[in-house]
């Protein structure tokens, strides 16, 4: 799975989860909770599709890494290369 794959992913998950939101328009350093309006809920609920699409479990004690969509997208590229091996 290519790093494209994985924004894509996320940006979906972010589409079905906020509708109402362009996150297309958000770039790779904005603060996804605070950009989208999303909240903790809504995070979790990407978390959980994120899990679902692609396998990845991330703990709780990870999501203070999970601010940016590029944070995002290392983060889970790194992960999903764990479980491909």
């Amino acid at each position: 799975m290519t790093e494209d794959d994985v924004r894509q992913a996320i940006v979906n998950g972010l589409a079905e989860i906020a509708p109402e939101c362009d996150p297309g328009a958000l770039r790779g350093t904005d603060p996804i909770r605070r950009t989208l309006d999303i909240d903790s809920y809504d995070f979790l609920s990407l978390l959980i599709g994120l899990h679902e699409r692609l396998g990845v479990d991330i703990p709780e004690a990870d999501y203070g890494r999970l601010g940016t969509l590029d944070e995002m997208v290392a983060y889970v590229v790194e992960r999903v290369a764990k479980v491909e091996r």
